[in-house]
């Protein structure tokens, strides 16, 4: 009888730990909103609208440009010296190109031969432009890639990405350059940029696809070529191969002072698309433009804005910049909290002692956890304690304190 008190004051005693066992978890799990994504390059190019910080003498940009996406940055420095929409997300055509040359041009001697097959110009989009190839003839690389540059042959990129293992393949290898380029705004359905649902990029990563291409300096050559002879058909009569003359597309080229090139197109979808690349007193300078009003602005609004960004050079303060390629193995952030999946962690759940303490407590009707609630509360304790007790025994741990 006198052990019964007793009893009752250890009890008592161990309720005394119930505030910090159920408020101090639930403080520290406290439910968290999700950090926004970050916009690659810096916030400001992901804000709408032009995005420009001129200094004292700074040129004051073009006026009347229409296409709905454009960039102006420092090849070298990766600098973005100004922007407008630079992340929005377009069809771009054969400027896709840019992402298949930096992806697989690396892999074949520019000398080798190559015999094409039948398949290998089979499933190409009606309507694509194409440089001429024959099945069954004899093509080097290197005029494979002149085809790819010159005359946007989608042919030539089909030869090309057969060669690379197919078209599935290479569409595969181009997804994980553009990972690889941290180029988040690209899906690559189609290895030539031919129309298909769903391919899109933006004028932020067609110039990271420029920027890398040109440290390739066959990548380079090929997009600073004007033009070229093209091998042809086998006559029949004499036995003899001819060629044909082939001329780059882009109208800048060799029109506007320093351009090297880089990359045009045109599709129904996209409207008119250009990557331009010039060098000027040891600057070399990229201007990507998307989608303006009409075809010959694309080369029109290019070169006033390779005008401007050569002018404003010192001039303004840059909004943004090219990232790096993302080295192997380095982790992605994924601009959320909850971990690399970038999902975020769920809300915390109150445990099932909490629950039913709290239904107990509302059973008694006052604004209290009430009696019944204390019960609960005693019971769960004197529970949670003797299953510690067994935890700690079955790790080897004193279930004294220290």
């Amino acid at each position: 009888m006198i052990a019964r008190p007793r009893k009752l004051a250890h009890l008592f005693a161990a309720t005394a730990v119930l505030p910090a066992l159920f408020v101090a978890p639930a403080a520290a799990a406290a439910p968290t909103a999700p950090a926004p994504p970050a916009v690659v390059g810096g916030d400001r190019l992901g804000q709408s609208g032009v995005q420009v910080s001129p200094m004292a003498g700074a040129p004051a940009l073009p006026g009347d440009l229409t296409g709905q996406s454009w960039i102006v940055s420092d090849a070298a420095s990766g600098e973005v010296l100004a922007s407008y929409n630079p992340h929005l997300r377009l069809p771009p055509a054969s400027t896709l190109k840019i992402l298949f040359a930096d992806t697989v041009l690396p892999k074949f001697d520019r000398n080798a031969v190559h015999r094409v097959a039948d398949e290998e110009i089979q499933g190409i989009g009606p309507g694509s432009s194409l440089v001429g190839i024959k099945e069954n003839l004899d093509y080097r690389v290197e005029d494979l890639w002149r085809g790819v540059f010159l005359s946007s042959g989608n042919d030539a990129v089909h030869v090309l990405a057969h060669m690379n293992g197919g078209v599935q393949q290479t569409v595969a290898e181009m997804q994980s350059r553009a990972e690889a380029l941290q180029a988040r705004d690209t899906k690559v359905i189609s290895p030539d940029g031919y129309d298909m649902d769903g391919q899109v990029s933006s004028a932020y990563d067609l110039s990271l696809f420029a920027r890398a291409g040109l440290r390739n300096a066959d990548f380079r050559g090929y997009c600073a070529t004007r033009d070229a002879m093209f091998p042809g058909a086998v006559d029949k009569n004499t036995g003899q191969r001819g060629s044909f003359g082939i001329a780059n597309t882009d109208r800048l080229l060799g029109k506007y002072p320093g351009l090297i090139g880089v990359k045009n197109g045109t599709t129904t979808n996209a409207g008119s698309t250009f990557v331009g690349a010039a060098e000027r007193d040891g600057r070399t300078l990229l201007v990507t433009v998307m989608h303006p009003a009409s075809y010959q602005k694309v080369y029109d609004e290019t070169a006033a804005l390779l005008d401007w960004g050569f002018a404003a050079a010192g001039k303004v303060q840059p909004v943004g910049r090219l990232v790096d390629e993302q080295q192997p193995g380095a982790e992605q952030p994924t601009g959320q909290a909850g971990g690399t999946a970038g999902t975020p962690a769920p809300p915390p759940h109150p445990s099932a002692s909490a629950s039913r303490a709290a239904a107990a407590g509302s059973k008694d009707g006052g604004d209290g956890i009430g009696v019944g609630g204390w019960l609960a509360i005693v019971v769960g304790a004197v529970a949670g304690a003797g299953a510690l007790a067994v935890l700690k025994r079955r790790a080897g741990t004193p279930t004294g304190g220290s």
